[in-house]
């Protein structure tokens, strides 16, 4: 199966889910095709939701191996359903779109660089990992801007030196660039992956193929 694959036309496909190691979260919205490709490609059960009755999962819901972490205005279902997999660390109304504002593995969280230092030292403890406050790229939506697995980070190509070193000091995983769909340097706008495998967006390159694969290790 192709390693490509959009929504209903659209190959933004990480504003729609959120995939982790042992599972993967879709919009409630997504057809068949795209259930089966990350459900096949990524090796996890895929689970059909919403997050504060939206359908942008990607960039609503963040974490690692060890918790969730969402909206505090996801819904008392909603919750539920993320509480079968994980514990769940609900951020108050003010910066709320976990998604977009945390980039996380099981070595490091990244962070919007705004922050408030009290939510940064929850999500420390709750993730059981350090934090990085900083932008990616000269981007502070850092969940949206860089994707990051147990098998490493890859980061858009205007990632500066800094911010690779910066990131290098936390992990010894690889820390490469690339960028999605023809050139966009929103990786996680255009790429959902785990450790077992990814999928990217319809309009990735394969030189785009090429370097997920290089820098996640997924080259045969």
């Amino acid at each position: 199966m192709n390693e490509t694959i959009d929504i209903a036309g659209n190959e933004h496909i990480g504003v729609y889910c959120r995939a982790f190691d042992d599972v993967a979260f879709v919009t409630s919205e997504a057809p068949d095709r795209f259930i089966q490709a990350i459900r096949e490609k990524l090796s996890v059960p895929v689970v059909p939701t919403t997050i504060q009755g939206s359908s942008i999962i990607g960039s609503l819901l963040a974490g690692n191996n060890h918790g969730f972490i969402v909206s505090g205005m996801v819904t008392p279902e909603e919750l539920a359903v993320l509480q079968e997999y994980r514990d769940v660390l609900m951020l108050e109304r003010g910066m709320n779109a976990a998604g977009n504002i945390i980039l996380a593995n099981d070595d490091l969280a990244i962070v919007h660089p705004d922050m408030p230092e009290r939510f940064a030292e929850e999500i420390a403890a709750f993730l059981n990992v350090p934090v990085l406050k900083m932008q990616i790229g000269g981007i502070p939506t850092v969940g949206m801007t860089a994707v990051a697995t147990t098998r490493g980070f890859l980061l858009p190509t205007r990632a500066s030196l800094q911010e690779i070193e910066a990131i290098e000091e936390y992990t010894d995983l690889p820390v490469g660039t690339g960028t999605v769909n023809m050139g966009t340097n929103l990786i996680g706008t255009g790429l959902i992956a785990n450790n077992s495998g990814y999928v990217a967006g319809s309009a990735t390159s394969g030189y785009e193929l090429g370097r997920i694969e290089e820098v996640f290790g997924f080259v045969e």
